[in-house]
């Protein structure tokens, strides 16, 4: 049986102060990829993260790919990446040529392992190839164990990428998510906290970074009256109208991030009773969480034998959107051949981890739904 309103995963979020931004785009005919709304929205996004310097892009993945072209990663590189992930996090490592070299999560958050990030260092110098930069994903906005994996890329000076697609709003001990590491990346896709529908940003401390990531991102043009380049460039500017959808959303930002850790909270307060479930929490006080997607774990063991799997079809069956966990990227058959240090916890994650129903949209009679449906497929009400 099916109701006549699917429950979304994360959907996108209207403030409603968008069309303002966009309607002045329209009257002063500002409808390229230049202009005061990408101007503002940079402004905006340093303002929040207190980051020096912020490039608006296409999206996260062209942020990434920027990072790596920006820190000088060319064909035969490794870069050292966070397996738990999602593919655009590696993939533009491969459009360099380069060879993603896989590290498994540690239990607490889920995030890249500082220990086995060490242990893969002194293998891959052992072995005649020095990492030349580390992609260190917030999953699912909980923030890494930044400071450990910042303490190893320092003593082996390499760079860090902090991959904040998901974790914009997310600090580690009063830091925002994306702020420690040489550059940051942020995405504003539909589905993440705010959006511009399509888009991204790279942020850094270095504003020479940002500088050259707009440069790149608008065809490596150089100064001159005609068109003439001296690199290679990408069309990778964020338009003005998306900005002005990024600019209304920033107004509404702190909201949304409140909404998700309220999700997160109704739904452990909700399932504290049933067995077999465990949510991704803070390890401690050192962690605030955007919780972007409340994620759990479904232990067969504990449930009476249902799985995951069960659990996200039976959602399914009722209209209800979930998703497994992130596969892992060394699990990946278009990865298969790269190097990995894995302890089998991703692994773990995957076989055992959903992603409920999130949106800061999302009603509290929807909200009661998904747990009123768990409850009755898990325990048999």
């Amino acid at each position: 049986m099916t109701s006549n309103t699917k429950i979304w995963l994360s959907s996108p979020h209207m403030s409603g102060n968008e069309m303002k931004y966009i309607n002045e785009a329209f009257a002063h005919n500002l409808v390229f990829p230049l202009g005061p709304n990408v101007r503002g929205l940079e402004e905006d996004i340093r303002k929040f993260t207190g980051i020096a310097a912020c490039s608006c892009l296409a999206s996260g993945t062209s942020a990434i790919h920027l990072a790596l072209i920006i820190l000088g990663v060319e064909q035969g590189d490794e870069v050292i990446c966070s397996s738990f992930t999602f593919s655009a996090s590696a993939n533009p490592i491969v459009y360099q040529k380069a060879t993603p070299v896989f590290i498994d999560a540690e239990p607490g958050s889920w995030n890249m392992s500082p220990e086995l990030l060490g242990t893969a260092i002194w293998d891959r110098i052992n072995k005649g190839k020095k990492p030349k930069a580390i992609i260190v994903v917030h999953l699912y906005g909980m923030p890494a164990r930044i400071d450990k994996i910042m303490a190893i890329a320092n003593h082996f000076e390499i760079p860090v990428i902090e991959d904040a697609a998901e974790s914009l709003g997310s600090t580690y001990k009063g830091k925002a998510c994306g702020t420690f590491g040489e550059i940051g990346i942020l995405s504003f896709n539909g589905n993440k906290i705010i959006t511009t529908s399509g888009g991204g940003a790279l942020i850094s401390d270095n504003p020479e970074y940002c500088r050259m990531a707009t440069f790149l991102a608008t065809q490596a043009r150089d100064a001159a009256p005609h068109y003439q380049h001296s690199h290679i460039g990408y069309n990778y500017r964020m338009s003005n109208i998306s900005a002005g959808i990024g600019r209304g959303q920033m107004e509404v930002l702190q909201q949304r991030i409140e909404k998700r850790r309220e999700n997160f909270l109704f739904y452990k307060e909700s399932l504290k009773a049933v067995k077999g479930i465990r949510f991704l929490e803070e390890p401690s006080a050192d962690f605030y969480s955007n919780h972007w997607l409340t994620t759990i774990l479904v232990d067969p063991e504990l449930t009476g034998g249902i799985t995951r799997e069960e659990l996200r079809l039976y959602f399914e069956s009722q209209d209800i959107e979930s998703r497994p966990l992130w596969k892992p990227m060394h699990l990946q058959p278009v990865f298969a051949n790269c190097p990995a240090y894995s302890d089998g916890t991703s692994e773990h994650l995957f076989d055992l981890g959903l992603c409920l129903p999130s949106s800061s949209n999302i009603t509290d009679e929807e909200r009661q739904k998904v747990v009123d449906e768990m409850k009755r497929f898990l325990i048999r009400l």
